[in-house]
């Protein structure tokens, strides 16, 4: 069973840093698909930032160029940088992981965490 716990959250201002974590507890493969996800109230949820085994990454239009993801595979955490941060990007963030490979921001992850909110202030 694979479990996922994000920190990392907080309130900032309009231009602040943020990173958030995820650790994964449990088994874990060298092929794997990492992702974050974000929601806020009366929206869909929609996928931020993606990594693989390989170090690929994806990123939602909105993000790219302020967020950056990474992992560390021996550890297994799951980090995202946020800098740059603007009130649109205040929402609760999810972390997601899969056993397979290639699922990038497709919502389809077979584990998520419990999420962390970022609030960010103008």
């Amino acid at each position: 069973q694979v479990r996922l716990m994000e920190s990392g959250g907080g309130s900032v201002q309009t231009g602040g840093s943020l990173r958030l974590s995820c650790t994964i507890f449990g088994y874990a493969r060298i092929t794997f698909s990492g992702a974050w996800f974000r929601q806020s109230p009366g929206k869909e949820r929609e996928g931020v930032a993606y990594i693989d085994n390989y170090g690929g990454s994806v990123y939602a239009d909105s993000v790219k160029g302020r967020f950056t993801i990474s992992a560390d595979n021996y550890k297994k955490i799951l980090y995202l940088q946020m800098n740059s941060l603007k009130p649109e990007d205040t929402a609760m963030y999810y972390c997601a992981y899969d056993l397979r490979g290639g699922l990038q921001l497709r919502g389809d992850y077979s584990y998520w965490g419990q999420g962390t909110q970022v609030t960010v202030s103008s």
